[in-house]
């Protein structure tokens, strides 16, 4: 049913302006199969590798004990149950995280073994109630186990799962103490992966957390970039600036490829192309099913939560020559992807 809808859905596409991939278009996992399961949990990860994804993506913060976690935000009362558990009731407190004050729990103020204690459940109730089913069933996952699971799914399905981790927040972690790269380059490094040939994909919103693991690491770097505003490390002006194609040169002397916000590649807009001209790959992200997240032309009745035309809007990045792309239903993505084009 779902092959039939997105075959439907594919026939009611809007015009494109055609440009070649440098790539294979990948499917990435944002925060696993997310939109069927609570985000950076195993159960996530491991259904969207069963869905056809290339790439399952954790999010990396740090505990107290310097050990990478897989969390949307440092601070987690939003996607754990922290708030029930008494003992850590006197955590609770306000930060300024690049330059927002935020207020709850942080993961640099847990150990390891006190994050275990944590159960992950469903950020977004409301637009998906139906994964507040699983709620409690997941721990909070180590980058370790991420990679064990990626490597144990590429040795069963025969296919190369690989992790696409993003760097949270790295000049803020820097300034508590908690510098990421040099820790993050020596765990790929123990699991073999320290070349351009390895399955990994590292991202940032940031600038000088990419410069600084080029000098580390062989691993592809990709820059994120948003519609507004800037790197919170401001190493630029802005995103507008770096999007441009003097600042695609310069990203292209440190980065692969660039990650940009979704609405930066729709409605026949350059960026797709000059990136390419400057070499770089294009991951924008993140598309996902529900209304509330869709440009109106691929929206359908029944409101906010409604699932629309995703697997169109999908296509039509992919017809406009993406390389890859976020998406919180790899089922849908995968479909797309192994559609002829």
């Amino acid at each position: 049913m779902l092959g039939l809808m997105l075959v439907m859905a594919l026939a009611g596409g809007t015009a494109v302006n055609e440009e070649r991939p440098l790539s294979p278009p990948i499917v990435i996992a944002h925060r696993g199969a997310s939109g069927s399961r609570p985000e950076h949990t195993l159960a996530a990860y491991t259904l969207a590798i069963e869905q056809g994804a290339d790439f399952i993506e954790p999010d990396l913060v740090l505990t107290k004990d310097d050990v990478f976690v897989a969390r949307h935000e440092n601070e987690i009362s939003e996607t754990t149950n922290v708030a029930d558990h008494p003992e850590f009731a006197g955590r609770r407190t306000t930060k300024t995280i690049d330059g927002q004050a935020m207020t709850g729990w942080f993961t640099e103020d847990f150990t390891l073994a006190e994050l275990r204690t944590l159960r992950a459940k469903e950020r977004l109730p409301k637009l998906r109630p139906g994964n507040t089913a699983y709620d409690g069933q997941d721990g909070v996952p180590t980058l370790a186990e991420v990679i064990a699971l990626a490597k144990r799914a590429s040795a069963a399905t025969g296919r190369t799962i690989g992790i696409y981790p993003e760097t949270k927040h790295p000049t803020y972690f820097a300034s508590i103490g908690h510098p990421m790269e040099a820790r993050l380059v020596a765990e790929l490094k123990a699991a073999g992966w320290d070349s351009a040939e390895a399955p990994v994909l590292i991202q940032s919103f940031e600038v000088n957390n990419l410069k600084a693991l080029k000098k580390l690491t062989g691993i592809r770097l990709i820059q994120l970039m948003d519609a507004s505003g800037g790197p919170a490390d401001r190493a630029v002006a802005s995103y507008a600036a770096m999007a441009s194609p003097a600042g695609l040169k310069a990203v292209a002397g440190y980065a692969w490829g660039i990650g940009p916000n979704k609405s930066m590649v729709a409605d026949g807009k350059p960026l797709i192309h000059d990136a390419h001209r400057a070499g770089l790959r294009v991951h924008p992200w993140t598309y996902r099913a529900e209304n509330v997240f869709l440009p109106e032309r691929y929206r359908v009745e029944g409101g906010p939560a409604a699932q629309g035309r995703v697997g169109q809007e999908i296509a039509d990045a992919v017809a406009a020559g993406v390389d890859g792309f976020f998406t919180d239903f790899p089922l849908i993505g995968a479909q797309v992807r192994d559609k002829p084009y």
